[in-house]
C-alpha cells in the first residue's frame, strides 16, 4: 500500500506545489496589509512535542530547498535559499480527530532577501496551516487547508543541524 507521504514528490505534485507557492506568495503580497493586526500567541512546548526539531523540504524544480526549526519555546528560525527569518508560533499539542495539528506562524524577524520563490517574506505575515504528521514521526505535509490536497511536503526530519 502506498502513503500519501510517497507520492508527494512526483513531477506533476512538484509542479503543483510551485503553482501553489507562486499563488500563496501572490495572495501574501496582496492581503499582507491586512494581516498586521493580527496577533499570534506564541506557545511554548513541551521538549516531547513530536513537531519540535528541524525539518526539510526539497524543491527541486527550482534548486532549492527550506529548513524549518522548531524550538520548543513557541519560535521558529526559518532558511530559504537567501532569506533567514524568525517567526512566533501556535502549534496544537496534539492533532485533531482528523489527524492535523494546527499552526499558526507570524514573522517577527527576516533579512529581507529573497526565499526559493524569489519572494521576500514580510515581516508581521500570519499564516496559519495544518500539519500532517506521518506515524513514524520522520516527515510532515504542511496543508493550507485540512484536506490532503491543498498540502506541499514532505518536510523530512533533520537529525545533527
Amino acid at each position: 500500500m502506498k502513503s500519501q507521504f510517497t507520492a508527494v514528490l512526483t513531477p506533476p505534485r512538484m509542479r503543483l506545489l510551485m503553482l501553489m507557492l507562486l499563488m500563496l506568495s501572490m495572495l501574501l503580497l496582496l492581503t499582507a496589509p491586512h494581516l498586521h493586526a493580527e496577533e499570534v500567541q506564541r506557545t511554548p512546548l513541551p521538549a516531547s512535542h513530536p513537531l519540535l526539531g528541524t525539518w526539510r523540504l526539497d524543491l527541486p524544480d527550482v534548486g532549492c530547498f527550506e529548513i524549518y526549526s522548531l524550538r520548543a519555546n513557541g519560535t521558529k528560525r526559518a532558511t530559504s535559499r537567501l532569506e533567514i527569518g524568525e517567526s512566533i508560533f501556535s502549534l496544537s499539542a496534539y492533532p485533531n480527530r482528523n489527524g492535523f495539528y494546527k499552526w499558526v506562524d507570524k514573522i517577527v524577524r527576516s533579512n529581507g532577501k529573497p526565499d526559493c520563490m524569489g519572494e521576500v517574506s514580510e515581516v508581521g505575515h500570519v499564516a496559519t496551516t495544518y500539519i500532517l504528521l506521518h506515524p513514524e514521526g520522520d516527515q510532515f505535509l504542511l496543508c493550507f487547508e485540512q484536506n490532503l490536497n491543498t498540502c506541499i511536503g514532505p518536510f523530512v526530519r533533520q537529525d545533527g543541524i
